[in-house]
């Protein structure tokens, strides 16, 4: 075998990791997966598809389906990680080249930078309320001192296991993962606590898939009545008991009163008034958040086939990212097997519960806090819940245990793949701890404290676009190599791999081509709906065909 550790593609940090030093058991995989998929992310994910008008259960379906589908490339990716023990800058050479390679592997790693930035702003805001907890202060809305010192200490926490090493991480992920499986079930009792019991709460959570506000198809004319629908007590009267309409700047001094609320639905014409605001308040003097609606646009929720599928397809795409570099964490896996077991037991179980908790907290929440009183104020997120929590010992163990599936999530999912692609960038010269703090130095200069809502639709989206690498990697590894590389060439700068890989990059264009075209051309509309599939299908197959021509060009030239 060619030495390769002068190579100046090689470096220990990218080198094959032996057999015997590859410590993780399936139990260590299955951990680690609770750490990455207890999140705040995956927390919400069945509320955006309750408030888009599916049920819970048809959430939680498309959820556990998702996730099962998902794991599938996941451990398929994950097996040149296990034979041979190389992560995936090193992988991804056999594919696009040792140069080619940066472009998908940057990409990826600029995707988990940027959610580092998001989870360590967010680490930080649990650190801030910890204090003000313990101190008695109250907490401010604005960016403040506190803020920004949380922020810069949870920092320093993520950097100091990025640079201990995969074996801290794995330290981690295992302590972690049972302390928030816990939590979880604490969760769950505190709702079947508060709600009057574990059936009625999930009663409640109907209310949450329909909108506060519709317009009424059966008005004179169409669309000019709304319908309003506050959300209700346990015995179905309305928790709000008024309402008041802004209207638009052409109506503006029409007087801001309230108005009673009549059952089961108050039916309000707006006129010829496109544009308002509605707000609600109860008994006590709590008021909603206001609610801005465009009347021409407010209907009744329709959900149908599609939308099943475009929800189908965003849960796919929400581990895009790891899918890719899945190798970068089973090098370090003891077999195969503990690999498919480690992933299929951590992966979709976790999801699946954790998307629960979320669902049944919030509709619990929906009758335990009274001041609650449209489903747009519902506390979804577990930042907004732990804030109306009034005892501070429960505020502090809250925010710990959101601290840790923050810091757990943070390392595993965004710190090891971009850690990899910056060292391979330059072998010699990163290591594995630099690129991990060149990581964290990225997710401080997005600035998430300002941008945090922006920054995180442009990484989903650009994760749902990912698809196609994906494709690749597969079809060169299963169909084009038969699961066989030869480890010397991928640190050859002169080798069969060197350069760049003009099938890669041309099926790689495609893919993210035929997935994005839909967003510009409607006629091809379902391409971008189900863009993480159409992606990886057309790169699949115009890579498979390009290296099939290739290889059977060579054939004939020596034949």
């Amino acid at each position: 075998m060619d030495d390769i550790t002068r190579s100046p593609l090689y470096s220990p940090d990218l080198a094959p990791i032996p057999p015997e030093q590859r410590t993780w058991s399936k139990w260590n995989l299955a951990a680690l997966w609770v750490g990455m998929a207890v999140c705040i992310p995956t927390y919400l994910l069945a509320s955006y598809m309750m408030r888009a008008g599916l049920s819970w259960q048809a959430a939680l379906a498309i959820i556990g389906l998702a996730n099962l589908v998902i794991t599938i490339p996941m451990v398929l990716n994950g097996h040149a990680g296990v034979k041979y023990g190389i992560p995936f800058p090193v992988q991804g050479r056999a594919a696009f080249g040792t140069v080619g390679v940066h472009v998908p592997s940057i990409v990826r790693a600029i995707v988990a930078c940027g959610w580092f930035g998001v989870q360590t702003w967010i680490g930080g805001l649990a650190l801030y309320s910890i204090w003000n907890a313990a101190t008695g202060q109250t907490g401010s809305a604005d960016l403040t001192t506190g803020k920004f010192i949380g922020f810069t200490v949870f920092w320093l926490i993520n950097i100091w296991f990025i640079w201990r090493g995969t074996e801290s991480i794995k330290w981690l992920e295992t302590w972690a993962a049972p302390i928030l499986i816990v939590i979880g079930l604490f969760l769950i009792g505190w709702g079947a606590t508060s709600a009057g019991g574990f059936t009625n709460a999930l009663e409640q959570g109907k209310q949450l898939q329909h909108a506060t506000i519709t317009a009424l198809p059966d008005a004179d004319p169409p669309g000019r009545t709304l319908g309003l629908s506050p959300l209700l007590n346990r015995d179905g009267t309305h928790k709000a008991t008024h309402y008041r309409i802004f209207r638009s700047s052409e109506l503006k001094n029409t007087p801001l009163e309230w108005n009673a609320l009549t059952e089961p639905m108050t039916r309000v014409p707006i006129g010829m008034d496109p544009h308002m605001e509605v707000q609600f308040k109860d008994s006590e003097g709590h008021e909603s958040s206001k609610v801005l609606f465009n009347a021409d646009n407010v209907a009744a929720r329709d959900v149908g086939f599609w939308q099943y599928l475009m929800w189908f397809t965003a849960m796919v795409g929400f581990w895009a990212t790891m899918s890719i570099s899945i190798s970068d964490i089973t090098r370090h896996a003891k077999s195969q097997k503990d690999q498919h077991a480690g992933q299929f037991i951590g992966l979709p179980g976790t999801m699946l519960f954790y998307s629960f908790v979320g669902i049944f907290v919030t509709s619990a929440a929906v009758v335990a806090f009274d001041d609650v009183l449209i489903a747009e104020d519902a506390p979804w997120d577990p930042v907004s819940l732990v804030a109306r929590f009034k005892s501070p010992a429960v505020v502090i163990f809250a925010q710990l245990a959101m601290l840790i599936a923050t810091l757990s999530t943070n390392i595993a999912a965004n710190v090891i793949a971009p850690a990899n692609a910056f060292s391979n960038l330059l072998p010699q010269r990163i290591s594995f701890r630099m690129g991990g703090v060149i990581a964290g130095l990225i997710g401080i200069v997005i600035c998430p404290w300002w941008l945090m809502d922006e920054i995180s639709g442009i990484l989903i989206f650009v994760s749902g676009l990912l698809g196609p690498v994906l494709g690749i990697l597969l079809c060169d590894y299963f169909i084009i190599r038969r699961r066989t590389l030869v480890i010397a060439d991928l640190y050859k700068t002169d080798g069969p791999h060197a350069g760049v890989s003009t099938a890669a990059v041309v099926a790689m264009v495609v893919g993210v081509l035929v997935a994005i075209v839909g967003y510009w051309f409607k006629p091809l509309e379902a391409l971008y709906q189900l863009s993480w599939f159409t992606g990886f299908g057309a790169a699949f197959l115009i890579y498979w065909m390009m290296m099939k021509r290739r290889f059977a060009t060579r054939s004939s030239l020596h034949a």
